[in-house]
Parts: C-alpha cells; structure tokens; sequence
C-alpha cells in the first residue's frame, strides 16, 4: 500500500499529536520540577525573611529521571525512530524499484504521453518527503547516540555523574553529546533547503533581504 503523506499527516491529526507529545513531555518531567521550590528562610543579621531556592529530595527524584526519562522513555523513543527510518526506507526503496519497472515498461508511444503517475508507487512529492525524513532521522539518531550511551553508563555506574568520582569523564561525555545535539539542528537546515522548496524559497527571500540592507 503507498504511504500517501497528504493524507496521513493532516494539519488537525498533527495538532493533536503534538498537543498530546507536549503533556506527556511535560508529565514526564514533573519529578524533576518539584525538586525546585520557594521557601522563606530568616536572615538573622537583618532579622528579616528572604525567599530562597531550596532543593528537597534531589537524589530521589534525580533517579527517578535517570529511570524513566533517560532510561525507559529514551530506549522507547530510540527503537521507535530506528524502526521508522527502518520502514521509511523499505518503502523508499520499494518506490523506486515500482517507479523504475513502470518506467521500463511503458510503450514508445506512452513515453512523450502525460500520464498520471502510477498509484502504486510514491509521487515525487512524497519521495521528497520521504527522503528529507529519513535523513533528519538518521542525523538525530546519530546525533543522539552519545547521549544514550551517556545515559546508559550514568545508570549503570552511579560514580559517573557530576560531583562524583567520574564527573570528569562524565562532563567530557556531557560536552561531546551537547556539541552534537548542535550538529544535528544545524545539519537540519541544509537538509530542508535541499528537499523542501517551499523552505528553500523563503530561505533565499530572506537572505535577499538582508543583501539588501
């Protein structure tokens, strides 16, 4: 069966999905969020009452995150994305392979016709759709590699976080995965100039404009 974009990802369908991915990011954050909180504390020099950060249960609701934000959650969504790339790709290929047997089998006389594409396999389109998402995928699955790795270890070995006894290679490890978490948005940029026209469009008007000035 084609995967036929325009009709999968509608604007209402994408709203709410990201609707429901905003209030389960920000569910999953919560043990996070309450280790923070307002509280007033007596400064006996001047006899008065200032409010100040104070920190409660940070070593447990600090697991709690490693547990289930880098640990559950981020294995899920890793398999998700592999597996999507994985099935993107499967039907890219089959798109092509359909495209070119419809391509080798025409007639002489249908070749200089206007035919409509052929429903079995993908528009161009939705090839270019295809692709711009298989490569944004791959470059944050990679991107995101030494974050999981980071993560995985900071599980396994509770020295290796900040503070500890391995909070050098741990700050090192922390550094390399910020640097690539940059990477990737930047790489982003290059990828919707290439595939998206509309992005590509804009782009130049904007640069244009500042030419301009």
């Amino acid at each position: 069966m084609p995967l036929k974009f325009k009709f999968v990802f509608t604007k209402s369908r994408t709203i709410k999905w990201v609707m429901f991915l905003v209030i389960i990011a920000v569910s999953l954050r919560i043990p996070v969020l309450t280790v923070n909180r307002l509280a007033w504390r007596l400064d006996p020099a001047t006899n008065t009452s200032a409010m100040f950060l104070q920190r409660v249960n940070r070593e447990s609701m600090s697991r709690i995150n490693d547990l289930i934000n880098r640990g559950f959650v981020i294995y899920i969504n890793y398999i998700t994305m592999v597996t999507c790339v994985i099935v993107l790709t499967f039907k890219l290929n089959q798109a092509a392979t359909i495209r070119r047997s419809c391509t080798t089998q025409l007639p002489p006389s249908s070749e200089n016709s206007s035919a409509k594409p052929d429903n079995q396999g993908l528009s161009s389109k939705d090839l270019q759709v295809v692709k711009s998402v298989v490569l944004v995928c791959t470059i944050f699955i990679l991107s995101q590699l030494t974050f999981l790795v980071t993560s995985t270890i900071r599980l396994l070995a509770p020295e290796f976080d900040a503070d500890k006894g391995l909070n050098f290679l741990f700050g090192l490890f922390t550094q390399i995965s910020l640097t690539c978490s940059y990477l990737n948005a930047s790489l982003n940029i290059f990828v919707y100039y290439s595939y998206n026209s509309k992005f590509r469009s804009i782009f130049r008007s904007l640069v244009s404009a500042i030419d301009k000035r």
